[in-house]
């Protein structure tokens, strides 16, 4: 039988020699079932599948059903939730891998709307639109639809990677002005209004002249 020292064979695999000692004793107790490997089954988890199915629950309902008075979760807020609804007591970093593997992950908010209603916007469609449209035709007037926009000179900031600790700089003109633009469009013709002014958005800017049309 050839021999290897425990030294070689610690050096050759990169493991302990305490480790290598520790399969020998095993291999000669047991044979070659020391052989099989066999997972941990690691710590107990702190939370039921009951409690991480409410975890769930809630964090879909969002913070406001809870008290909070912000519309977005964190780790942190999370954390105080299960200590709570649970008596159990997390790591922002735990309550991270634990969100992960519920499924969820940290990501930017969109703004919507609080006041649509679906109901009422059918409603709208079915009952106040027509009734709109019949008055507009039989007095011969305009139904308009108009919306603004505001285009800043010094332009607008975005993420970007930079050194950590160096926070990078973007070079623009130093003019704190904008130029606004509005514009509506008539329903019946298609015909297109518009209007740009560099000043503040105001009543008396609405007005538009007649020969801004197209």
């Amino acid at each position: 039988m050839h021999q290897v020292p425990v030294e070689v064979l610690s050096e050759r695999w990169g493991l302990s020699p305490s480790c290598l000692y520790r399969w020998r004793q095993a291999f000669l107790l047991r044979g070659l079932d020391s052989l099989v490997y066999h997972q941990s089954g690691g710590r107990r988890p702190k939370l039921t599948p009951r409690q991480k199915k409410r975890v769930v629950e809630l964090l879909e309902a969002g913070p406001q059903v809870v008290g909070c008075e912000t519309a977005c979760w964190t780790s942190v807020l999370i954390r105080g939730l299960i200590w709570r609804e649970f008596g159990v007591l997390y790591t922002c970093q735990d309550v991270c891998t634990l969100l992960h593997n519920l499924g969820f992950s940290f990501q930017k908010a969109r703004f919507v709307s609080d006041h649509l209603d679906v109901a009422r916007r059918h409603a709208w469609l079915q009952e106040e639109w027509p009734r709109l449209l019949r008055a507009a035709k039989r007095r011969h007037g305009l139904i308009l639809f108009e919306d603004e926009a505001s285009f800043a000179q010094w332009g607008s900031f975005s993420d970007t990677w930079a050194r950590r600790g160096q926070q990078p700089e973007v070079k623009t003109s130093g003019k704190r002005k904008g130029y606004k633009v509005f514009g509506a469009i008539e329903y019946f013709s298609g015909h297109l209004f518009y209007q740009g002014i560099e000043g503040r958005f105001a009543s008396d800017n609405h007005v538009l002249p007649a020969e801004r049309v197209v």
